[in-house]
């Protein structure tokens, strides 16, 4: 028998921790189920140093030489990312504007040999996420430019108060910022049946009761469950930019973003 092949990515994960490549391993299914857990139970699933250092400090350097690429959004929305609603009794957050600033470098961008780009593209990944979030199915993102974006917020920059859209979000760490930058958090404020107006109004209020912070040392994957949890990006402080980037799948093919939001998100389309 020949010597197996070593995955692409091979230089990207730490596979004796976290063996991606080979899932139905005893290691790889207790990978699985460990996540699993802790995504149900918290509402996050957050892996440590699943990036390497090396990996890390070239996708940091990459975001530096990129930075002129990068697109510069700034602009205010409900934490709805739907139009202010009126009609609605004072200080409902419906009506309310929050502020999200943040330089986007698109996936176009990113040559083909870069760690993230080349660990994003393997169907190892793919799966593993797939296997986490129990699907039974999960497609990479087809869309150029969003696919996989390298994010960076430099002083002043946050990332207001708000739910996704998205059932599910993946994110990689690779560098915090000097001060400020967290990503707070409170799992589970609303349910498909209870949008819980008053318990969002009391979070924008500043009531930190509920609040969670995501650990964020370089290298980190984490899985979070976004679309009823609300979650902000608080404004970074110092000179050094807080990078990181989100990984975009869903549960069926060809999923591309409209020309409106690439246009807000990215300056341009992919049309």
């Amino acid at each position: 028998m020949g010597v197996p092949t070593a995955p692409a990515f091979a230089d990207v994960v730490d596979l004796q921790r976290y063996p991606i490549h080979d899932l139905d391993g005893r290691h790889g299914v207790d990978l699985v189920e460990r996540c699993r857990r802790q995504l149900a139970e918290e509402g996050v699933c957050n892996l440590p140093g699943f990036i390497t250092p090396g990996a890390v400090a070239a996708m940091v350097q990459l975001a530096h030489q990129l930075s002129g690429k990068a697109w510069k959004s700034d602009q205010r929305h409900t934490v709805y990312f739907e139009p202010p609603a009126e009609g609605v009794p004072d200080g409902d957050p419906r009506a309310r504007l929050v502020r999200s600033a943040k330089h986007g470098i698109a996936y176009d961008y990113l040559p083909a040999d870069a760690p993230l780009r080349r660990l994003y593209e393997s169907d190892e990944l793919t799966e593993f996420i797939r296997r986490v979030l129990d699907k039974p199915v999960l497609y990479r993102s087809a869309d150029p430019l969003d696919a996989l974006q390298v994010t960076t917020f430099e002083p002043g920059d946050e990332l207001g108060w708000h739910f996704d859209r998205s059932e599910f979000s993946v994110t990689v760490m690779y560098q915090p910022a000097e001060r400020g930058g967290e990503f707070v958090y409170v799992p589970g404020l609303r349910t498909a049946d209870d949008p819980n107006y008053e318990g969002v109004r009391r979070v924008l209020d500043g009531d930190p009761s509920a609040l969670k912070v995501l650990p964020s040392a370089p290298g980190s994957l984490a899985f979070f469950h976004g679309h009823n949890a609300l979650h902000w990006v608080t404004p970074v402080q110092g000179r050094t930019p807080r990078v990181n980037s989100v990984l975009t799948y869903g549960e069926v093919p060809d999923m591309r973003l409209n020309d409106l939001t690439s246009q807000l998100f990215y300056g341009r389309t992919s049309s």
